[in-house]
């Protein structure tokens, strides 16, 4: 049963990271609906994914070192929520879970494994 238990905290949070970043990259799909040319849809697709490319390498850091996933999926998920109440949209707040919120797990799942890593040694 611990053995289990190990995996999921070891894994849960990476799966959940991938499952994550693929969700944001959904959002840059929208620059297909523009009509624009091929190269202003690679810019806008790579400027559109920039938050998704600075992710995947806060995981692939965060692989080893799982302090460092805590620490920024955390941290992402408040800036994300600071960005909202700045661009004075509070009304918006609501709409801030399904971006903040897994951000919040992935970052508390990363510190609960690094805690549990460290415990063991």
């Amino acid at each position: 049963m611990k053995n289990n238990i190990n995996k999921f905290v070891y894994w849960a949070p990476r799966i959940l990271s991938i499952v994550f970043i693929c969700f944001l990259a959904l959002f840059s799909l929208d620059i297909f609906e523009r009509g624009l040319g091929f190269w202003k849809i690679v810019i806008g697709l790579f400027i559109h994914n920039i938050p998704s490319l600075i992710l995947l390498i806060i995981l692939i850091i965060s692989w080893k070192r799982e302090i460092v996933g805590g620490v920024v999926f955390i941290l992402a998920g408040i800036s994300y929520i600071i960005m909202i109440l700045i661009g004075g949209k509070s009304y918006q707040l609501f709409w801030t879970l399904p971006i903040s919120g897994p951000a919040f797990l992935i970052g508390i799942l990363f510190l609960f494994g690094w805690r549990k890593r460290k415990s063991l040694k």
